[in-house]
């Protein structure tokens, strides 16, 4: 793959550490840059403790000088302020502490119990540690990079919510990038801040009663050429690798493409999007129910994809489980969490899309420096208008 991408870090280790290779040489990046995207993974109206605690801010320890990318790998490091609480009960070496009580309460949802016994750990937190959410703060750094990459190119990414629990307004019908914008200034990321309120209450009801939520967001990409992806093998599809990037976001339950299910319940003619081709523009579209893809491919029009985050499996009036130990039915453990964490979750989507998108641009074009990468581009952009 053109794109490659690790991260390491624990939820209250030191930091968490990313390795990016594949970004071609002569990319403009900045901290700066970075860093808003990291700002925008904190907001959000219900989210916990550990947002108040955290102020995120990446390192980039290799792959960029003035201000420009290498061509080499692109190492990245977030370091976690609660560390400081921590210490102690993870730290890297010697004794075990007393205050370093071992966790054997597993919450239902969550990996504690199946990566307890998948790993044969004793103490649930070498698992939960990992599993924890607090891992996209690398993904968000990475995608920021590639984020940066596809505007050079034109392509611009977003996203919104558009529901919490059963708070579901009505999104007014209006171009993606309008409602990315403002989503942006909403606490809840909806394309639409005077329903503000009414998340809140909703949000505000759920911790009264010790639950937490889920909700559905949409990610968007525009700008995006046809082509990318291929129908040739299973794992080339586009909506495919799309698919897994945002199924792999901690939550995330379900993942469709324009009309998704509703496409099921739709005659033919009222689901496939009509071809038209002007001499100005080329090829074009009557309408984008398929979301951008057909056949593992993109198709030229917005990429729109839509998922479902399940609410988050810690609850302040838990769940019955069974301790490991002693097998015992128990109350499951708390950890310090969110009540909802929809908005940060479509903003890690952006990341992931950002990621996916920017591997199949380089595996279609190739090129090891920006000057190169954009010069193939403007050269298949040509064909695809003569075509």
């Amino acid at each position: 793959m053109p794109i490659r991408f690790l991260s390491a870090g624990e939820s209250h280790g030191k930091a968490v550490v990313c390795i990016l290779e594949g970004i071609p040489a002569n990319l403009d990046i900045s901290t700066e840059y970075i860093n808003r995207e990291l700002e925008r993974r904190q907001r959000g109206y219900g989210r916990g403790g550990r947002m108040k605690i955290e102020k995120d801010s990446v390192e980039i320890l290799s792959g960029v000088r003035f201000g420009k990318t290498l061509g080499s790998p692109i190492a990245l490091l977030v370091q976690n302020r609660d560390w400081e609480n921590w210490q102690e009960k993870m730290a890297v070496e010697g004794e075990r502490p007393q205050s370093a009580v071992p966790f054997t309460r597993p919450r239902p949802g969550h990996a504690d119990l199946v990566g307890g016994i998948k790993y044969n750990q004793r103490d649930l937190r070498n698992i939960l540690e990992r599993a924890s959410a607090r891992e996209t703060v690398g993904r968000v750094a990475v995608g920021a990079v590639c984020k940066r990459f596809l505007e050079e190119l034109g392509i611009k990414i977003g996203s919104y919510v558009i529901s919490i629990g059963r708070c579901c307004p009505p999104v007014e019908e209006q171009d993606l990038l309008k409602r990315h914008e403002l989503a942006e200034s909403s606490s809840v990321r909806f394309p639409d801040p005077s329903r503000d309120e009414e998340f809140m209450k909703v949000i505000d009801e759920a911790r009264e009663k010790g639950e937490s939520l889920g909700g559905i967001f949409e990610v968007f990409a525009v700008g995006v050429p046809p082509g990318l992806g291929s129908h040739i093998q299973w794992d080339k599809r586009i909506d495919g690798r799309i698919a897994q990037a945002i199924l792999s976001i901690h939550a995330i339950k379900g993942v469709e493409f324009g009309l998704g299910f509703e496409a099921g319940r739709r005659f033919g003619s009222e689901v496939h999007d009509e071809i038209g081709w002007s001499e100005k523009d080329g090829y074009f579209r009557y309408s984008n129910h398929l979301g951008g893809t057909e056949g593992g491919m993109t198709n030229g029009m917005p990429l729109l994809v839509r998922a479902v985050m399940k609410p988050i499996p810690t609850l302040t009036k838990p769940l019955r489980s069974v301790d490991i130990e002693t097998k015992e039915e128990v109350r499951a453990g708390k950890e310090r969490s969110d009540v909802v964490a929809v908005p940060a979750a479509s903003v890690v989507a952006e990341a992931m899309l950002a990621i996916v998108l920017a591997d199949a641009l380089l595996e279609k074009l190739g090129g090891d420096f920006m000057e190169e990468v954009k010069e193939r581009y403007e050269r298949y952009l040509r064909h695809v208008k003569s075509y």
